[in-house]
């Protein structure tokens, strides 16, 4: 037989034999398994003593009117607490739990994700106002030839700097 306690899982077998509950064959088989492994039977002794103590427990007795003291403070606690705490007292099992430490971020990693999907393929569109046909003006040859001349007039005009040894410098 196989270490039920280096097998994961395997160690119901030991509290199934200190419970009583296996079958005569299983039962045997155990037994000459914790003849020969210690840490087996150190977990069957804790076993053992674990149902010792379960079986020597007593409950204290309930008084009479237990469930009407019980039903009436859980009615007074309620009464008490806030409609803010009622509200988070409905997630708390979430909170104790991998969900909000794990699933929150992930959540929020996911959302940003999205949102720049989304504005990365927003900043490739261009937004055309339906009068933008109508507003652009139709330049003549003859007048965008004269306004070239002038902007070439004006650059000759345009002060250039003085260099060190008193010329000026050509553009």
């Amino acid at each position: 037989m196989k270490c039920p306690i280096e097998i994961h899982g395997n160690q119901e077998l030991l509290v199934a034999y200190s419970a009583h509950k296996l079958d005569p064959q299983t039962e045997a088989n155990v037994e000459r398994h914790l003849a020969a492994c210690p840490e087996c039977r150190e977990f069957h002794a804790g076993q053992d003593a674990l149902w010792q103590a379960l079986d020597a427990w007593e409950a204290v007795p309930v008084s009479a009117d237990f469930n009407r003291r019980l039903y009436r403070r859980i009615e007074d606690e309620t009464r008490r607490e806030s409609w803010w705490s009622r509200l988070v007292w409905a997630f708390r099992p979430l909170a104790g739990g991998s969900l909000i430490s794990r699933g929150v971020p992930l959540a929020a990693a996911a959302c940003l994700l999205v949102l720049a999907g989304v504005i990365l393929d927003r900043a490739n569109v261009v937004i055309v106002p339906e009068d933008y046909a109508e507003r652009i003006e139709s330049i003549q040859p003859d007048k965008l030839e004269s306004t070239l001349d002038d902007m070439e007039m004006l650059r000759q005009f345009r002060i250039t700097p003085v260099n060190d040894a008193g010329t000026v410098n050509s553009m």
